[in-house]
């Protein structure tokens, strides 16, 4: 060795970030474990708050009752657009981040309320905290598992979240059984939120820096250029009505989630009517989610394999199909399996769609995409509430969850 010379600064130039899931697993299952608490969140109301509104603020308008829902769908649709655009631009995890601290008054506001409005309100910062969280998460996922297996990593995700909706919608409605709708069984959000907060902060490694190596092994082995990404005016454009497959994504993710915020705001509510207990209300709030939850690590590996579209067209029917039948086959084991099909037939689209996104945008924009998704998709909570409350007020409910299957 020559005195003096000078040895080259190997720490310069960080090597190019690995992708895969098997490569990233730790951070992966780190993810997986932040999203389920993001659906934990969303869980706590799906008993209770229907019921609360009727039996504790005496609210007799449908309308009136799923005002929570068509709040929460709003604001959580323009989170999403927010919160990719703000992951392209500042990094993934700060996101993820803010997204958490909006959870925290959420439990607190439902347990103190004096009146409605403090419920619409709660569920402007759930809106907030769901459209930061489970959007970042989604992103961060995708780029860990980069172009091979995304299916497959929005089946888990999808999985580990809607389980978490199952579960805590089937611990809520036990509690209240047996406590009352409020305040116990929202401690548990309190809990949720601030694990979740935690986790975030500590342990979770932010993924911009797989974007980055993906979008350059992409320029590499096309030959071409590195581009700026697009303007969201122009992204809006792709997403909603431009790109063939972007805007079929988004109307079909729109027509998936207006089917489920009827579920959320209308089911505990027909249940109630039909003179079953919130136990069983309970049971019936955790197996649809549940199915969904669970079918998602088989559909999204599958989607992979057989394709995407099949699969959509797919869902889509089936969901219609366990609609349908619901509204003619009435009781807790008609409603218990007509649920579970349910359940399936959304299994089939939701981690599918996610997956078109991924395989349609480039990594430089793919946050700002699947945002766009959202947006549309997320927005159909809103208008699966509002079309559910007038149609419940006008006639009935079963003719609003027949209306829905539309």
């Amino acid at each position: 060795m020559v005195h003096g010379a000078a040895l080259p600064n190997v720490d310069t130039v960080p090597a190019a970030p690995r992708l895969g899931l098997r490569e990233n697993w730790r951070q992966f299952a780190l993810l997986v474990l932040v999203n389920a608490f993001v659906g934990a969140m969303v869980g706590l109301e799906r008993s209770v708050l229907p019921l609360l509104g009727e039996r504790e603020f005496g609210l007799a308008s449908r309308t009136a009752t799923l005002s929570f829902v068509a709040t929460f769908g709003v604001v959580k649709a323009l989170t999403n657009l927010l919160a990719g655009r703000l992951g392209d631009r500042y990094g993934r995890k700060p996101v993820l981040v803010a997204g958490w601290v909006f959870a925290l008054p959420v439990p607190l506001l439902v347990m103190w309320a004096p009146t409605w409005d403090w419920i619409v309100v709660a569920n402007v910062f759930l809106g907030i905290n769901q459209g930061l969280t489970w959007s970042t998460a989604v992103i961060m996922k995708i780029d860990l598992v980069g172009p091979r297996r995304r299916g497959l990593a929005m089946g888990m995700n999808e999985c580990a979240g809607y389980l978490a909706v199952a579960l805590c919608a089937l611990a809520t409605g036990v509690i209240a059984g047996r406590y009352g709708l409020r305040p116990e069984p929202f401690y548990l959000g309190i809990a949720f939120a601030a694990v979740g907060l935690a986790l975030s902060v500590l342990f979770v490694r932010d993924t911009t820096f797989h974007a980055r190596g993906e979008a350059s092994a992409h320029v590499n082995t096309t030959g071409g250029s590195a581009a700026a990404p697009p303007s969201m005016r122009v992204l809006f454009a792709r997403g909603t009505w431009r790109d063939p497959a972007l805007a079929s994504a988004s109307q079909a993710g729109m027509v998936n989630n207006l089917n489920d915020g009827l579920a959320w705001g209308l089911f505990p509510l027909l249940y109630a009517a039909a003179g079953l207990s919130l136990r069983e209300i309970g049971i019936l709030a955790f197996v649809y989610p549940a199915t969904w939850g669970v079918a998602q690590l088989w559909t999204g590996a599958l989607s992979d394999r057989w394709g995407r579209k099949w699969m959509i067209a797919g869902g889509m029917l089936l969901q219609g199909a366990a609609l349908a039948v619901m509204v003619v086959w009435r009781g807790f084991t008609p409603w218990l399996v007509t649920g579970a099909v349910l359940g399936v037939g959304t299994a089939l689209v939701y981690p599918t769609l996610l997956a078109v996104i991924g395989d349609v945008a480039l990594p430089s924009w793919r946050g700002s995409a699947v945002g766009v998704y959202r947006l549309w998709r997320d927005m159909g909570y809103a208008v699966g509430a509002v079309l559910a409350g007038v149609l419940a007020d006008l006639f009935s409910m079963p003719v609003a969850i027949g209306v829905g299957r539309q």
